[in-house]
């Protein structure tokens, strides 16, 4: 594959992502229990394409199954606990923690341009905990935070697995989510309009963007593949406004611009230093 079709499926995963926050807030339903659904679903999507995958068992293929698994569970209940931005904007933190610690675990040595962001990152996280928050609201910023610190991993332990098939890391990741949503569906069953909108989760905001992921990271750097979708915090709480009108407080926008700014001039600075 080349690298710039790399980059195209990078940014159709994040089209796919960016869905999340106005499919899952529009499921009246136990969160732990969306979670479950629509990672079984995407374990049913990922077995119906790949039928020859290889399940050895090993320290990189459990690593990023069990990364995967925190990330699309945290992000499940961030999304029910706080607003869709707060999720989302917070769970792009992913690239602080790939910077750290891919010198360690992929031989991908962060530059000063990752360290100035990482350090501009972090002052606009202080943002989103300096707005006036619910009890509720705070911890689901910290399951957003979590969630991005699993995104990061998940991003290091597919990028270190360049060698060999990503996809059975998503497959068990997806397994491992269904189960533990599994103690979750007991109750009443969300409606029809419910059912729809977790099919979607499963195939078109899971399944597929996941897919096209694992297929793309094997081709860029780790840091390139958590700073490539960054439409995705932009898209996501932009559906969600349009179809509830739910918005977040100044402070958290303000930390959002700053993340976002940040994030995006090291990527614009990358893809200079890259062409030069």
């Amino acid at each position: 594959m080349s690298r710039r079709k790399a980059l195209l499926f990078l940014v159709l995963a994040a089209l796919g992502w960016s869905l999340g926050g106005v499919l899952i807030k529009g499921i009246a339903w136990n969160p732990m229990a969306i979670s479950g659904v629509r990672s079984l679903v995407g374990a049913l999507l990922i077995l119906a394409f790949f039928r020859n995958m290889r399940i050895t068992g090993s320290f990189l293929q459990i690593g990023g199954a069990l990364a995967y698994a925190g990330t699309v569970i945290l992000f499940v209940l961030a999304n029910k606990m706080t607003t869709a931005a707060n999720a989302i904007l917070l769970q792009y933190t992913a690239p602080v923690y790939v910077a750290l610690f891919s010198p360690w675990f992929l031989g991908e040595p962060a530059r000063r341009s990752d360290w100035a962001a990482i350090a501009v990152v972090l002052g606009g996280m202080v943002l989103f905990f300096m707005d006036k928050l619910t009890p509720a609201g705070l911890w689901g910023n910290i399951a957003a935070l979590a969630s991005g610190f699993c995104f990061g991993w998940l991003a290091l332990f597919l990028r270190r697995q360049k060698g060999a098939s990503t996809i059975e890391s998503l497959f068990l990741g997806n397994l491992i989510a269904a189960a533990v949503g599994l103690p979750f569906l007991f109750g009443p069953p969300p409606d029809a309009r419910g059912v729809a909108a977790l099919l979607l989760l499963g195939v078109v905001q899971l399944g597929v963007p996941y897919i096209l992921y694992a297929l793309a990271i094997r081709h860029v750097t780790a840091v390139t593949a958590v700073l490539v979708p960054m439409i995705e915090p932009v898209l996501n709480p932009l559906w969600v406004l349009l179809a509830t009108g739910e918005t977040p407080g100044p402070l958290s926008i303000a930390g959002g611009i700053v993340i976002l700014g940040a994030v995006g001039a090291r990527s614009i600075h990358q893809a200079v230093r890259d062409r030069a």
